[in-house]
């Protein structure tokens, strides 16, 4: 499957979990949802990935993390908002 098909999924299984649940939960929860979605979807999906920096030659674990990594190809940042000033 290409990234674009996934894209079109990921999206609208996105907007699914947002009409259902609405603005105001934690990140957590939203991540939750969309990989159960996923899922769902028959999309292979990990939460919380590690992203390691190579720095100097050598991979060191500075703390970041993917929020959601889908059929090892597409990666998700979420971000939640209360709301979207003007």
């Amino acid at each position: 499957m290409s990234e674009n098909e996934i894209g079109k999924i990921l999206l609208g299984r996105a907007f699914k979990v947002h009409t259902a649940l609405g603005p105001g939960l934690l990140e957590s929860t939203y991540e939750a949802c969309l990989l159960h979605e996923l899922a769902k979807a028959g999309l292979k999906a990990d939460r919380q990935v590690a992203l390691p920096v190579v720095y100097d030659g050598v991979q060191l674990d500075a703390g970041y993390r993917i929020d959601v990594l889908v059929a090892n190809l597409v990666v998700v940042e979420l971000k939640v908002a209360e709301r979207i000033l003007p």
